[in-house]
């Protein structure tokens, strides 16, 4: 049941799957149930170690939000970020303001990177 993470790591994503932010809260409404271009999303998506906020497995895209908090950790930001990408993700950062404020341009750079067109890689402002 574990394959890509372990049983420690798997509850705690469903922990953070029960208790999203507002932000997650609101993108999430417009990745669930394939309702971008029908492809499948998972929120708090345990990949070894880390738990993602939204990944597309089939697509091998993460989106992820970040708050301040992001601020203060680049570094191992920049580790997982890494890690994930040896795996073959492409990952997606939005800071979660632009997705309470502008969040047809965030859906337009994930349906973007989803149809493999060159877009904004991270949207920060």
């Amino acid at each position: 049941m574990y394959k890509r993470t372990t049983p420690k790591i798997f509850a705690r994503a469903k922990e953070l799957h029960r208790n999203m932010s507002p932000a997650e809260s609101k993108l999430w409404t417009h990745l669930r149930a394939h309702r971008t271009g029908d492809v499948h999303f998972r929120n708090q998506h345990a990949i070894g170690n880390y738990i993602v906020d939204f990944c597309a497995p089939r697509k091998k895209l993460i989106i992820e939000l970040y708050g301040s908090q992001h601020l203060e950790q680049k570094e191992y930001d920049d580790e997982r970020t890494k890690y994930l990408e040896l795996r073959g993700y492409r990952v997606l950062r939005f800071w979660n303001n632009d997705v309470m404020q502008d969040i047809e341009i965030v859906l337009k750079v994930i349906w973007n990177a989803l149809n493999d067109e060159k877009g904004d890689e991270e949207t920060k402002s």
